[in-house]
C-alpha cells in the first residue's frame, strides 16, 4: 500500500494509497553518495532539456499541505530529505545526512548532516533548518498531511540538535521502519519560512497565487515558471550538492518541462508523435500498447517493463456514520452483500477486456509486486456466480418478481451507484465491465464519472455508495501506511478519522498493525500483517480486482532511466536523468 497513501492520486489527491512492492531491508549507514552516472569512461550527457506530461498540478507549493501527486512529484524536484529510499533497490540512503548511528533499542538516532550544502540563495543548510521543518510539521496550526505519517507509537518524533550538523531523532517507542518514517519530509528553508510559521500563516506560504518567487529547496531543480492548466518549468539548481560517481555535478540537464495533460488521449498522442519524452503518471494504456510497440520497433521511442504495479485500483463502500440515513442501508451495510459483489466479478475478465491480459487478478491492497509483503490471500469466495446470490440473499436481496433482478425486503430494487474517475480511461472500463457483472448477478449499478477534485469533495462529505478509484505507493512497508490501516486514519477509505474503532474487526485490525509495526522480526511483521489482510478479506470494506502489469514509454531522447514500479517510475530520480541533444 501506499504511504498515506501518500496521496488519494490526485486525487483524493489519493490514488496512492501506489507499482511492484520491493524487499525491505535493514537501513544501513553508508558514506560514499555517487549517483548512478554515464558508463566508466563515457563523459556525462551535461545540458539539453526534456519534456514530460502530468495528469493534475499542485494546488500549493507547499508540500507539507498538499496531498497530491502533483505535490509529491514537485518535491521530489525542489526539495530534498534527511534520507531517501531508493525506490528501485528499496534500501534507505543517506541523503542530506551522511550517516546514522542507532542506540537505544532503536528508538534514538544520531544522525550527521552533511557540511557545505547551501540553498539556492547562498544560505547555509545546517540543523537549524532540520529542527524548523519538523516544527513545522507538527505544528497544529499548520495540520500538515504529512505529520501522522511520521509518528511513533502515536506520537511525533523528538528532534533534538546538538550543533549545527548533528540531529538527534528520538522516537517514543521503537518503530521497525526506523528511519524510513521521514524520507518523505522535505528540509525547508528557516531563513525564508520561520517568520509565516510564528505569524501563524505557514498554510498560506508559497502559494500558487503568489507565484514562483522565492521558493526554495535543496533538491535538483527550481521551479521557476508555472502557466497554471499549461506547463511547470524546472531550471537545474546550480547549488544542488549530490555529484556522480566522476566528480561531475549534478543534475545533468538544464530544464525539465513538465506539461499538464489531464486527458489520457491527448497525453498518449504527444506521447506517439514525439512532443513528449515521458508520461509521469506511468504505465501505457492497454489501448495503446499495440500503437506504442510499434512504434518501438520503428526505433522511435523506447518501451520498459516495470513489473507489476503497486497501484491497485479498489472499489470502497461507504460505511461512514455520516452517511445519510438510507433505506437500502440494511443491505448495502451488510457484509454478505459485499462478499457477494466479489464472488460476483469475473477477475480474469477485466484481466481480458480491460488491460488486454496485462494485469493480474488480485483480492487485497498488497499486490503480487511486493516481493516481501505479498500474502496471495484470497476471500472465502472468489468468482462464483451462486455463492453470489447466495450471499445476497443473506443481505436481503431475493428476485421476488421472476425477471432476474434482485429487490430488497420492501420491493424495491437493488441498486446503487459507483462514482469513478470521468477522463481515466481504465477506470470507467473497469466499472462498466462491474456494472454488468453485477447486472447478470441481479443488482442494478447507475455509473457517475467526475473530476478528482468533485469525487474527493463527494467522499469527504460521505455523499456516496462506493468509489472505485486508485491510490499511489510512496513505501513498500505497511508500517508507513497506518493512514490506511488504522481506523482513526485519514485513508481509512470506508470510514475514516475513527475516534475509536467502530466495530470489532476494526479494532482487531488497529491491533495486528500496531504490533507489526513494533515488531523487530520480519517474518513476524509478515505474519501479522497476513493476519491483518485477512480481515480485510474476509470484512471486504474495500474490494480488489487486478493489478496491472506497467509497461513505460520514453523517447529515444532519454538516458540513465532508472524505472521503478512506484508512481514517479521515472523522475524519482531525475537527478540522474539525462537527454540526448
Amino acid at each position: 500500500m501506499a504511504r498515506t497513501v501518500r496521496t488519494l492520486l490526485i486525487c483524493l489527491g489519493l490514488a496512492a494509497l501506489a507499482g511492484g512492492y520491493l524487499l525491505i531491508r535493514r537501513p544501513m549507514s553508508p558514506t560514499a553518495d555517487h549517483a548512478a552516472g554515464p558508463a566508466a569512461g563515457d563523459p556525462p550527457l551535461r545540458g539539453g532539456t526534456l519534456t514530460v506530461s502530468l495528469r493534475s498540478e499542485p494546488g500549493t507549493y507547499n508540500r507539507l499541505i498538499d496531498q497530491s501527486a502533483a505535490g509529491e512529484l514537485l518535491s521530489l524536484l525542489t526539495q530534498a530529505p534527511l534520507v531517501r529510499v531508493n525506490r528501485v533497490t528499496d534500501t534507505l540512503e543517506p541523503w542530506l545526512a551522511e550517516s546514522w548511528t542507532t542506540t537505544d533499542a532503536g528508538r534514538t538516532y544520531m544522525l550527521r548532516l552533511r557540511q557545505g550544502i547551501t540553498f539556492p540563495d547562498g544560505t547555509p543548510f545546517t540543523s537549524a533548518d532540520v529542527a524548523f521543518s519538523f516544527a513545522a510539521l507538527y505544528d497544529p496550526r499548520v495540520n500538515a498531511v504529512l505529520a501522522h505519517d511520521t509518528y511513533a507509537g502515536g506520537k511525533p518524533l523528538t528532534i533534538e540538535t546538538p550543533d549545527p550538523f548533528t540531529v538527534v531523532v528520538r522516537l517514543a517507542v521503537p518503530v521497525a521502519a526506523g528511519l524510513r518514517l521521514i524520507d518523505s519530509v522535505p528540509m525547508l528553508p528557516k531563513h525564508r519560512l520561520q517568520a509565516a510559521l510564528d505569524a501563524g500563516t505557514f498554510r498560506d506560504a508559497w502559494a500558487v497565487a503568489s507565484g514562483v518567487k522565492g521558493i526554495s529547496g535543496l533538491g535538483p531543480f527550481e521551479l521557476t515558471g508555472h502557466s497554471a492548466g499549461q506547463r511547470m518549468i524546472f531550471a537545474r539548481n546550480p547549488r544542488y550538492w549530490r555529484r556522480d560517481a566522476s566528480g561531475s555535478a549534478l543534475p545533468y540537464l538544464d530544464t525539465l518541462t513538465v506539461v499538464v495533460l489531464g486527458d489520457q488521449n491527448a497525453e498518449a498522442l504527444q506521447m506517439q508523435q514525439g512532443a513528449l519524452d515521458a508520461m509521469v503518471n506511468g504505465e501505457i494504456r492497454p489501448e495503446d500498447v499495440v500503437a506504442f510497440r510499434r512504434l518501438a520497433a520503428q526505433g522511435s521511442l523506447r518501451l520498459v517493463e516495470a513489473g507489476v504495479s503497486l497501484d491497485p485500483n479498489l472499489l470502497w463502500f461507504n460505511l461512514s456514520p455520516s452517511r445519510r440515513a438510507d433505506p437500502r442501508d440494511a443491505w448495502l451495510r451488510h457484509r454478505s452483500f459485499r462478499q457477494g459483489v466479489s464472488c460476483a466479478i469475473d477477475r480474469d475478465a477485466v484481466v481480458n477486456t480491460v488491460h488486454l491480459g496485462a494485469a493480474v487478478p488480485i483480492y487485497g491492497p498488497v499486490t503480487p509486486g511486493n516481493k516481501t509483503w505479498y500474502s496471495g490471500g484470497r476471500p472465502a469466495c472468489t468468482y462464483d456466480a451462486a455463492r453470489a446470490r447466495a450471499l445476497f440473499a443473506e443481505a436481503g436481496l431475493t428476485d421476488r418478481t421472476g425477471d432476474g433482478m434482485l429487490e430488497d425486503a420492501a420491493g424495491a430494487p437493488a441498486r446503487f451507484s459507483i462514482v469513478t474517475h470521468q477522463g481515466h480511461t481504465v477506470r470507467q472500463r473497469t466499472v462498466s465491465v462491474l456494472q454488468e457483472q453485477l447486472r447478470l448477478a441481479g443488482l442494478t449499478v447507475d455509473v457517475t464519472g467526475l473530476d478528482p477534485g468533485a469525487l474527493f469533495e463527494r467522499w469527504s462529505r460521505a455523499d456516496y455508495d462506493a468509489i472505485y478509484f486508485g491510490v499511489q505507493a510512496s513505501a513498500t512497508d505497511p508500517a508507513l501506511n497506518p493512514q490506511f490501516w488504522l481506523s482513526s486514519g485519514n485513508f481509512h477509505f470506508w470510514n475514516p478519522r475513527q475516534p475509536s474503532p467502530s466495530t470489532e474487526w476494526e479494532g482487531r485490525l488497529d491491533d495486528l498493525f500496531r504490533q507489526q509495526a513494533g515488531a523487530t522480526s520480519l517474518p513476524a511483521r509478515q505474519r501479522l500483517m497476513a493476519d491483518a489482510e485477512r480481515i480485510l478479506l474476509e470484512e471486504l470494506p474495500a474490494i480488489y480486482f487486478v493489478a496491472p502489469k506497467v509497461t513505460l514509454a520514453t523517447s529515444t531522447r532519454v538516458r540513465n532511466a532508472r524505472p521503478a514500479p512506484q508512481i514517479p517510475q521515472l523522475l524519482w530520480a531525475a537527478d540522474t536523468l539525462a537527454a540526448v541533444r
